[in-house]
This record gives structure tokens, sequence and C-alpha cells, in this order.
């Protein structure tokens, strides 16, 4: 706990509009992917075949089209950031396998390794001071 505190104190010192608009462009990106997903679910089925070994394709898809969405939404307020990027980690880092497992899309591929990279980021970073944790934080 002392360390997430030291990492949002150092957060709040360093914080720019800059931050604050990667951290939404992040949400808005996944929770785009969420809606996607839930569009074509055939065709995530199909991407998710190569590793579904025992019928869990339709939890799977439902996983991340939920985790996409809500997970999105949290991060676009920045509102339980880091829990919210705990959910989209194993996510964004299948997203980065299954292009060697399967057909590497270099588009896709280059998509889920920056969004893994800004999760990652936001991870150790946090909400930033223009977020609803910090406005909830100052109101206590």
């Amino acid at each position: 706990m002392k360390t997430i505190t030291q990492l949002n104190k150092w957060a709040n010192a360093h914080t720019n509009y800059g931050t604050d608009a990667l951290r939404v462009f992040l949400g808005a990106f996944l929770f785009i992917k969420g809606i996607d997903f839930i569009n074509q679910t055939e065709s995530l089925v199909q991407i998710i075949s190569p590793i579904d070994t025992y019928g869990s394709s339709m939890l799977l898809v439902h996983y991340i089209a939920l985790g996409h969405m809500l997970g999105g939404l949290l991060i676009m307020l920045g509102f339980l950031t880091r829990l919210s990027i705990i959910v989209q980690l194993p996510i964004l880092l299948g997203a980065v396998i299954i292009n060697f497992v399967g057909d590497m899309i270099p588009g896709n591929l280059w998509q889920a390794i920056i969004a893994l990279l800004a999760a990652v980021f936001f991870l150790f970073y946090g909400s930033g001071k223009h977020s609803l944790d910090y406005n909830f934080k100052l109101e206590m």
C-alpha cells in the first residue's frame, strides 16, 4: 500500500493533460474494441480457436468483450484505473500472443503491443490528477 501511495504522489506531481489524454484514448480504444468484439463474435471465436482446449471459447469471448467495455469506460473516467488495467493485462497479453500462434496480422499486432505498453504505463502511473479517483480522494 505504501508503494501505491508513493506512486500516486509522484504521478500527481508530474501529471499533465497529455498523459490524461493518453489514458482517455486508451480507455476509448478498449471500449470500442469491446463493442467491435460483440459485433463480430464469430470472428473472435475463430481467433481464439487455436488455444481453445476445453470448449471455453464463449467464456473467453464474454470476458474479453465485457472486460474491454467496462474496463475501457473505467479507464476513460479514471476510476479504479489500476484494477481495470489488471483486468486488461491478460487480454492484451493474449492479443499479442495470438498473433504469433495464429495468422499474424501486423496491424493488429502493433495495436496490441501499443495498448499493452500503455496499460503497463498506467498500471504504475495510475489515474493522474484529472480523474475521478483524484476527485474522490479530495472529497474524503
